[in-house]
């Protein structure tokens, strides 16, 4: 396999776990919305922010979007795009050393992308997919990137985003951007099925949910909302197409459809009128599915029965569904080049703040149908976007959830204070609460609902010395020490009353640790596993055979007795990983 290599390759291939752990601190004043809605909005370096939220989040998140610089050498944007702003500069000087004066743009572009990466491998599920937007200038060396680091059968497809031609191109117009798609482990999710909803499927879908909640579940107000919605669309719109899906229940959107074999000659066997007990009327051209679809089609409520068994029941065709599921002919596979303009994107900015506050934003509506894409319908998964720019990874998700009433979480990183307070921040809130059109004042958007907690990096976990920092809480040593154990987040937050942090296979986990006050012995501080204190230790799960794993500044317990009761001794700090 072909490598990649360049000046400072070697002083940030392992930089990733040089990097310190830090505390993560939420700001109520800038957090939106619900507080427990589960979505981050981090504030600082994305490298030590990716690190900082490792323990809480490693091999969680179903799907990673980022768009990072485009490494084109233009500096004249906040991310200018050939990595020279001041915070990347500073740290390729402390990273890369000397060298770090005779880099090219390409140099600083990999020293900036390859730790990043590498961490961001790791916060992904066995069956995670990353989606990387980028120019033609970088893709080659982002293509070689990804295949060091996750390797040359998990990188699948590369995607063309065309966004429009530009007329004063003295040559060809390159209107396109690309998108690589890369797997954790494609082997998990290559017999996945990928299926998207046909345009304007998504409007309909928000539309069902919020004549639902208008109407308080009565599904006959919503049949004639739905039908007023498709009367007030233009004819341009995609939702049009499907106006005879306007018969609404507890399982979605449909209209009625042929339940006999087309062109006749199908099966006929006996439906069982479920009031009369009689058989329904078969269809002169049988019909339309073999007995054994069809039960499954009547257990999962596509059949509707008449008022007795004299005519055949009604087919219910789902232009939507609640579960996620419906016809195949209302869904398709998604092209590798699709057209979406700049434009929309740029509209939504200046509707939201009046004016253009971020340029080359991306469009959330495209995000939003790669992301539900590719997480195969599952609704109560976590994205992240360590580039986030102006949220608009943040608004993809919120918008889904709307649409679908599902409940992703998502985790935004953003390096410039300014940024993600003044447009990441107000962003999202202006969506979660609703707001009337900065341009169009008549204007109004309904709340997309959820929030978020606005988050700033804070101290390290070690000091310059490798010791615990003094500003460092119970749990948040539990925290980073269970995943620095069991390579999995902390089931639940602990709880400094209990030295037991809980249980992953064969190991329990327990941390022995008090913050202390200078002068104070530690062992009365209860940081040393005594014999007293191991006969105290809470017990496991019963039916638990593993080892006892305990963390503590030391022991007085000899060898032998920790041997037979089971357990292993690892002293804080220095047998901690990433100390």
């Amino acid at each position: 396999m072909p490598t990649l290599n360049w000046i400072g390759k070697d002083a940030v291939e392992h930089h990733h776990a040089e990097v310190s752990y830090r505390l993560v601190h939420c700001d109520g004043e800038l957090s939106a919305g619900d507080p427990d809605a589960g979505n981050l909005l981090v504030q600082g370096d994305n490298l030590e922010a990716l690190k900082a939220l490792l323990p809480y989040y490693g091999g969680q998140v179903k799907c990673i979007y980022i768009d990072p610089p485009y490494n084109t050498g233009n500096e004249s944007w906040v991310y200018n795009d050939n990595v020279a702003s001041p915070e990347i500069k500073a740290w390729l000087g402390k990273v890369v050393g000397k060298e770090a004066e005779d880099l090219s743009r390409h140099d600083k572009w990999l020293c900036m992308m390859y730790p990043r990466l590498r961490l961001l491998r790791d916060f992904l599920r066995e069956d995670g997919i990353m989606l990387i937007s980028i120019g033609s200038a970088a893709l080659p060396y982002l293509q070689i990137l990804i295949r060091e680091l996750f390797g040359t059968q998990n990188q699948f497809c590369e995607l063309i985003w065309e966004k429009g031609r530009k007329n004063d191109a003295k040559k060809f117009s390159v209107g396109h951007d690309y998108i690589v798609c890369v797997a954790k482990r494609l082997e998990v999710v290559k017999e996945q099925k990928w299926r998207a909803q046909k345009e304007g499927v998504s409007e309909i879908a928000a539309e069902y949910h919020r004549l639902i909640e208008e109407h308080g579940g009565d599904y006959n107000a919503a049949t004639e909302g739905l039908g007023t919605f498709y009367r007030g669309l233009p004819k341009s719109h995609p939702s049009k197409k499907y106006s005879r899906a306007k018969n609404a229940d507890k399982w979605g959107v449909w209209r009625d459809n042929n339940i006999s074999w087309h062109g006749g000659g199908g099966p006929k066997y006996e439906i069982i009128h479920p009031r009369t007990g009689l058989p329904c009327k078969i269809p002169d051209a049988g019909w339309r599915f073999i007995e054994e679809t069809m039960n499954e089609k009547i257990r999962d409520n596509y059949v509707v029965f008449r008022d007795d068994h004299t005519e055949p029941p009604i087919y219910k065709s789902y232009i939507y569904r609640v579960d996620g599921d419906g016809d195949d002919g209302q869904k398709e596979v998604l092209p590798s080049v699709f057209y979406r303009h700049t434009q929309p994107a740029n509209d939504l900015q200046r509707s939201i703040f009046g004016e253009l506050v971020f340029e080359n934003p991306k469009d959330h509506e495209v995000l939003a149908r790669l992301i539900n894409y590719v997480t195969v319908g599952q609704k109560n998964c976590l994205i992240m976007d360590s580039f986030a720019g102006s949220g608009t990874t943040g608004h993809a998700v919120l918008n889904l959830n709307k649409q679908d009433n599902g409940n992703r979480k998502f985790i935004l990183v953003e390096m410039e204070k300014s940024i993600a307070e003044g447009v990441t921040a107000k962003r999202l809130k202006t969506l979660i609460d609703g707001y009337q059109s900065k341009v169009e004042p008549s204007t109004a958007f309904l709340p997309l609902g959820g929030g978020f907690r606005f988050c700033r990096l804070g101290v390290p976990l070690f000091n310059e010395f490798g010791d615990i920092d003094t500003a460092v809480s119970f749990s948040d040593l539990a925290a980073h020490i269970f995943f620095s154990e069991t390579g999995t987040p902390i089931p639940s937050k602990a709880n400094h009353n209990s030295t037991y942090l809980g249980r992953k296979g064969d190991k329990a986990v327990y941390l022995l640790f008090t913050p202390g006050q200078e002068g104070t012995p530690r062992e009365a501080l209860g940081n040393v596993l005594t014999p007293d204190a191991l006969t105290a230790l809470p017990r496991p799960p019963e039916g638990f055979e593993g080892v006892c794993v305990v963390y503590a500044e030391g022991t007085t317990v000899s060898l032998d007795r920790l041997k037979a009761e089971g357990v292993v001794f690892k002293q804080i700090p220095y047998q901690i990983e990433g100390t």
